[in-house]
This record gives structure tokens, C-alpha cells and sequence, in this order.
């Protein structure tokens, strides 16, 4: 055998092995995304939008008293199981009276639940309150009016940190969502980008903060109260770095735990 056909055959195996490394490292990949909590499939064809219904008859329904108004919304356990019960035990114990709205973000959501203005957890507080994991559902969705338990923290390896993978957390706090404004061109994007029409004409008549799709484990639906939410996405603030802090002391006087029932509306 010639040195020129031994050199070509040197460089098929050196290919091959190389080839055969990628592969596996594709694979080991592709493993850490699908067991991590970070993105879910989305079957558009199962896809059911439970926020565009009217609540029925007992469905678990949280009264948001704060002190620019009243706001009412149903919870979704059968979907967010874990964050919901999370927010239930910690509004029924009381833990929400006198807590703070600590965000207040352009018009677009607004955040509350701390016991600090600043909108840090104090010193010793219950840990485990703030490590419930993650649950995204391809039924629900950050429109208008949509309430979701703000993401705490993220618990990754190594090699999560270079595919973007790793089980993320929510805690006690949590954000009520208004609108980003949806120009023609924005408009457009969402019909092109989609999963379905029927999901982008939601955003389109609703409003909401599409970014945020799939990214935070929603909670429930406002249905009672849209002009409370707005107000609170458009308070007069204060940055301090993190947050947009309302200048005047706005508060959640309490949170009650309830049942819809069509009576009351």
C-alpha cells in the first residue's frame, strides 16, 4: 500500500471517530434539554386556550385587594399544581396582607407579594417556599390578565450552563401581567411565528406579553378588575437597579381564597 493511500485512509478513520464523538455529544445533548424543566412541546392540535373561557361554577378563585383597587382571577391546579398550591397555603395563611407591590413595569406588568418594598425576600424566610419547580403548560399562556409565579432561581450542571438546560424555580412572589403594545409590525411577527392562529389571534385581541410564553409557570386569570391591573403596571417609580419600585407605598391589604360562583358576577 502507497503512503498516498495510507494517509487517506489514516484521515477516514481520524473523520469517522470525530464524527462518531460529535454524534454522541449531540445525543447527550439533546438528553439534558429533554429532562430538564425548561421548554415543553406544544401540539396545537391538543392545545386547548382555558384563559379565553369563563370560569365554572367552583373553579378556585383568588380576591386581590390592594389599595388602588380589587382584582379577581381563577387558578388553574389541574395545570400548575405545585405553584398554585404554593400560592393558596401562603394566601391563606395570611402571609400576603400588607405586602408590597414592588414592580411596577412601564405599563406592562406589574409584580407583588414581597414583605420588603424593595422587593428582596427578608432574612429567614422559608426557603422552600420559593423552590417549588417550574410548570409550564402548552394551555396557558402570558395574555392580558394572566398571573404567574415569578421564576427564583435555577439549579444547573456544567454542562446544563452550555445547552441552556437546568430545573428552574418559582416562589411566593408573583407578577400580573398587562400588554406590550402590539404595532402592525408586531402583529404580523406573532401570525408568522405561531405555533397556531389561533394562539397569535389571542395575543392580538387580548394582549399580553408573548416574550414570556412558556418561560414562567402561569397561575391563573384575571376576570374581574382588568382597570386595577393597568393602574398597577402604570405606577409613577423609582429604579433601584433591579426594580422599578412604586414611589408611593402601594400595598396588597390581603388575599382571598374563594370559588367562583356565577351569582357574584
Amino acid at each position: 500500500m502507497n503512503s498516498g493511500v495510507k494517509g487517506l485512509l489514516k484521515f477516514v478513520i481520524i473523520m469517522s471517530l470525530i464524527m462518531g464523538g460529535l454524534t454522541v455529544i449531540l445525543l447527550v445533548l439533546q438528553n439534558v434539554r429533554q429532562n430538564s424543566n425548561r421548554t415543553i412541546e406544544v401540539d396545537p392540535d391538543t392545545m386547548k386556550l382555558v384563559q379565553l373561557e369563563t370560569p365554572n361554577e367552583g373553579d378556585p378563585i383568588a380576591i386581590v385587594d390592594t389599595t388602588v383597587g380589587e382584582f379577581k382571577f381563577v387558578l388553574y391546579p389541574q395545570y400548575s399544581p405545585n405553584a398554585v398550591k404554593n400560592f393558596t397555603e401562603l394566601a391563606e395563611s395570611g402571609y400576603y396582607d400588607n405586602t408590597y407591590v414592588f414592580n411596577s413595569e412601564s405599563g406592562v406588568y406589574s409584580a407583588m407579594g414581597c414583605p420588603q418594598k424593595n422587593g428582596e425576600m427578608p432574612q429567614g424566610y422559608d426557603q422552600s417556599r420559593e423552590l417549588v419547580e417550574r410548570e409550564l403548560n402548552q394551555n396557558l399562556w402570558p395574555f392580558k390578565g394572566a398571573v404567574i409565579s415569578l421564576n427564583t432561581t435555577v439549579d444547573r450542571s456544567g454542562l446544563e450552563w452550555l445547552t441552556g438546560g437546568g430545573t428552574y424555580f418559582n416562589g411566593s412572589r408573583f407578577a400580573v401581567l398587562n400588554t406590550i403594545e402590539f404595532d402592525d409590525e408586531m402583529k404580523n411577527e406573532i401570525l408568522e411565528n405561531s405555533v397556531s392562529r389561533e394562539l397569535a389571534e389571542a395575543f392580538i385581541d387580548l394582549g399580553g406579553i408573548p416574550n414570556f410564553s412558556q418561560q414562567m409557570t402561569v397561575i391563573g386569570q384575571t376576570y374581574e378588575g382588568t382597570e386595577v391591573i393597568e393602574k398597577l403596571s402604570q405606577l409613577e417609580t423609582e429604579e433601584n437597579g433591579i426594580y422599578k419600585i412604586p414611589k408611593e407605598d402601594i400595598m396588597i391589604n390581603s388575599v382571598r381564597i374563594s370559588k367562583y360562583t356565577e351569582n357574584e358576577n
